[in-house]
């Protein structure tokens, strides 16, 4: 049974993008392995606190990533 672990920072995502997240994760795996993979494919949403992820040496908060996102 596959089990997909996504880490996000936390309040940057909306409960329904999380949710959309793992119907969309749930069906990538169906599409690599078939069908019979959905019953059995686990999706765990984990949080992390903001400021405590960092990248480059620098701790992100929400706002950051938001601020990335209106950039992309």
């Amino acid at each position: 049974m596959p089990l997909i672990t996504v880490h996000l920072i936390e309040n940057v995502f909306t409960a329904e993008e999380k949710v959309d997240m793992i119907t969309k994760l749930t069906d990538a795996m169906v599409q690599i392995e078939g069908e019979a993979m959905r019953a059995v494919t686990w999706v765990k949403i984990e949080e992390v606190p903001e400021g405590q992820w960092g990248i480059a040496g620098q701790a992100l908060t929400a706002g950051m990533v938001h601020q990335m996102q209106r950039a992309a």
